[in-house]
């Protein structure tokens, strides 16, 4: 990721002499230096000149864009600046776009307070005009209100440039699709062309052999190499397996995880989707290599789910630095638990859980799968971490793009399950089973979720919100009959807008 910075613009007018921008500059000049020393924001934040007239305010979004360091603009009105005097400009920007509405001092002076002060202190005023004419263009922003050196506001702040990050690198999002979706199956399919209009996501298709012979170019050296570590850092479990056997299957996921990761970095590639339908000449179907190449930080969708896929990376991006950071990765839901005041649901799949999530120890094991009809496949097997979450899915309902963002509770499940040769979590969606289920249904939301412990809600629906798509929230908050009009009034309002 680009060592990204975020542009500090100050918005006021001449209308008050000389000596009141001089104090408006300083005032600016303070708030950026205190942000960048507060320790709650994730990237650094540049200060820049007063902006006051058209062709300077026109100048600097342009110079925004053009800079490839630069994810956002955070804009704060000092003084009242007339508005359209950022029409030009902001006709322009093609960035993530905040609005701090705060003013630089805390609390009002009674005892001092005369025309001068207020003339000079006209956040209040000066934010209503310019958010009149951001909301008249229809210009997607976050507004964060606030005292600006409460560290509440300054987490909103260090919140958005996340969402903000996660709009710049989007559009850099390669997939990789070796083969294609799985037969018959609706919900990985999608508009392709139309994802690289809305997201900047380019997803390409490679027959399975010319990976393969990626895979095969690895020198048993580098494999050997890798299975060293492999040993050093996992648990061994044999399970009564021939040693010699296990480590040869080990092998075998050690080639294709190196083999995978240079054709994904030969070809500047950083999400990747497998099909067990089609595996060519490949001896097992990916899983310990997939796991660890999601840990390393690229995105992975099952079954052809290049959605998934890049929005796992996504999200890793996003998520990248967070404090700590408890993990992203792709999950799919298998089973209930229906036990009342027990509720449930189990996440897995056959092999490719990131093993950023686990919790503890994480081993090796090799068991038979029918998918595939290869050779029995190693996988990382572990357990999830408790906390907090959030569950998403990005579906194409044929005339727009859907975004479902569900808050769960991932919890131990209530018991071990020994002959369960899987990497898992259980969790619980908000509000419960019953309504959060019901809800992701009527929805039409995918089995498949990209998920992680390090972003919110609200993180996500704003990376929506900039990219023009409908979002929909399933939390503690929703009421089935309320949700089911909301899907309603979004279909028309989509469809007529």
């Amino acid at each position: 990721m680009k060592k990204y910075q975020f542009w500090f613009c100050t918005g006021s007018q001449d209308l008050y002499g000389d000596e009141c921008l001089e104090h408006v500059a300083q005032h600016s000049k303070i708030i950026v230096e205190e942000l960048n020393k507060s320790g709650n924001l994730p990237f650094e934040v540049i200060w820049k000149p007063t902006l006051i007239t058209n062709e300077v305010i026109r100048k600097t979004f342009n110079e925004a864009n053009a800079d490839e360091n630069c994810a956002g603009v955070i804009t704060w009105m000092h003084t009242f600046s007339p508005a359209k005097s950022w029409i030009l400009g902001l006709q322009e920007y093609r960035k993530p776009l905040c609005h701090l509405h705060t003013q630089f001092n805390r609390e009002i002076p009674y005892d001092a307070i005369d025309m001068d002060f207020m003339n000079e202190n006209q956040s209040a005023h000066g934010g209503r005009e310019y958010g009149h004419i951001v909301s008249r263009m229809g210009i997607e922003r976050k507004v964060i209100v606030g005292y600006w050196a409460d560290e509440a506001v300054q987490k909103q702040l260090a919140s958005w440039m996340r969402t903000a990050i996660g709009v710049m690198e989007s559009s850099h999002i390669r997939v990789m699709r070796i083969a294609d979706n799985m037969r018959n199956v609706a919900v990985t399919e999608g508009d392709k062309v139309e994802a690289q209009i809305k997201f900047g996501w380019e997803v390409d298709a490679y027959p399975v052999n010319e990976i393969v012979e990626a895979v095969n170019a690895v020198s048993k050296s580098d494999t050997d190499t890798l299975v060293e570590e492999y040993y050093d850092k996992y648990d061994i479990l044999l399970e009564g397996r021939e040693e010699k056997e296990f480590r040869e299957h080990v092998a075998v996921q050690a080639q294709i995880e190196i083999g995978f990761e240079r054709f994904l970095k030969e070809k500047d590639y950083h999400a990747i989707v497998t099909h067990f339908g089609d595996l060519g000449g490949l001896k097992q179907l990916p899983g310990l290599a997939i796991q660890r190449l999601m840990e390393k930080g690229y995105g992975f969708g099952a079954e052809g789910d290049w959605k998934t896929a890049a929005m796992v990376r996504l999200m890793k991006i996003m998520a990248q630095g967070t404090k700590n950071e408890k993990g992203t990765t792709f999950f799919e839901d298998y089973t209930y638990n229906l036990v009342k005041g027990r509720e449930g649901i189990l996440q897995a799949h056959m092999l490719e859980i990131c093993p950023s999530i686990a919790d503890g120890k994480i081993a090796i094991k090799e068991c038979p799968l029918s998918m595939g009809n290869r050779e029995d496949p190693a996988r990382l097997v572990f357990t999830a971490k408790e906390g907090h979450g959030v569950a998403t899915s990005l579906i194409d309902l044929g005339d727009r793009f859907r975004f479902i963002i569900n808050d769960v509770e991932v919890k131990k499940a209530e018991k071990d399950m020994p002959k369960l040769p899987v990497a898992t979590a259980f969790w619980t969606p908000e509000p419960n089973l019953e309504i959060g289920a019901a809800a992701w249904i009527y929805a039409g939301g995918a089995h498949h979720t990209a998920f992680s412990y390090d972003l919110t809600a609200e993180q996500m629906g704003d990376w929506a919100a900039c990219m023009g798509i409908e979002a929909v929230y399933i939390d503690k908050n929703t009421n089935i009959r309320q949700f089911r009009n909301e899907l309603k009034w979004n279909d028309m309002y989509y469809k007529f807008r």
